[in-house]
């Protein structure tokens, strides 16, 4: 299909209903600083539209269930097929699929709702001014508390964060869902050393395309984590790094994160 160009950046959300941790996530309910549930699918698009109004957002599906989520809420879903293995094969369907070709493209995980406005627009600014970069992403050094969690989550066993290594150049040299890199002691004042991965990533239509042609790669299918295809096949991530905002800015990976993603929502008044 051709692809109209356009100038700017859009949005897309990836969203799927077959999740193997969490089945049915993008419709949980998630309950806000008032005590009201929305399902997550809805706090994440407010969360998107929070940090940049300005660009054009579409939220991307498999399951009608989804869509009609989305429609309800005043948004136009965008459908894509049930073959896309990752969230990154979804926004590649989805642009596909709207036919345009724009200067950039955000995907925002559909789990991260607690994302601040403030890293989308980094993101946003690091792709408009880096007409070169093919591919970014951001990462934030790690807080006691976030580098708690991840602690907590890889000794029982769970999916939690992810971390990211980078090189002189701030550019990705592997992403792992263990806490990387190693700390002998646990660091009193934020573990500097420890970058957690948001799953939020910049793209240009280009490389979306190159991505989906692409076979999975085998690091990418032990670790579950999509943006290792990208890292295998030669194509550089530049990672934006970020200090911590003033909340911890957990995804709903699993069912135990609930309790303190309302718990943040409630603290930053959200409703």
């Amino acid at each position: 299909m051709e692809q109209n160009a356009m100038r700017g950046g859009v949005i897309v959300i990836p969203a799927r209903y077959a999740s193997s941790r969490y089945p049915g996530k993008p419709l949980a309910p998630v309950v806000g600083a008032t005590g009201v549930a929305q399902p997550l699918i809805a706090r994440t698009i407010a969360a998107a539209q929070a940090a940049r109004r300005d660009l054009p957002l579409h939220v991307a599906t498999d399951d009608r269930r989804i869509a009609d989520a989305v429609q309800a809420l005043g948004e136009a879903p965008v459908m894509t097929p049930e073959s896309c293995v990752n969230g990154t094969e979804r926004v590649a369907a989805a642009i596909e699929a709207l036919g345009i070709a724009p200067d950039y493209v955000i995907n925002f995980q559909g789990d991260a709702l607690l994302t601040p406005p403030a890293f989308v627009t980094a993101l946003a600014d690091w792709m408009e001014t880096h007409p070169d970069c093919d591919v970014a992403t951001v990462a934030m050094h790690c807080s006691p508390t976030v580098y708690a969690h991840l602690l907590q989550d890889q000794a029982a066993g769970r999916s939690g964060g992810t971390t990211v290594i980078t090189d002189a150049a701030s550019r990705a040299l592997y992403f792992s869902k263990r806490v990387l890199p190693f700390l002998p002691t646990v660091p009193q004042h934020g573990a500097i050393h420890v970058l957690l991965h948001l799953g939020l990533y910049a793209y240009r239509p280009a490389a979306l395309q190159r991505y989906r042609a692409l076979p999975p790669s085998p690091y990418e299918q032990v670790e579950g984590l999509e943006q290792l295809r990208f890292l295998h096949y030669g194509i550089p991530i530049d990672v934006v790094t970020l200090d911590p905002p003033g909340w911890d800015p957990i995804e709903l990976n699993n069912p135990t994160d609930l309790e303190s993603i309302e718990a943040t929502l409630a603290a930053r008044g959200i409703a």
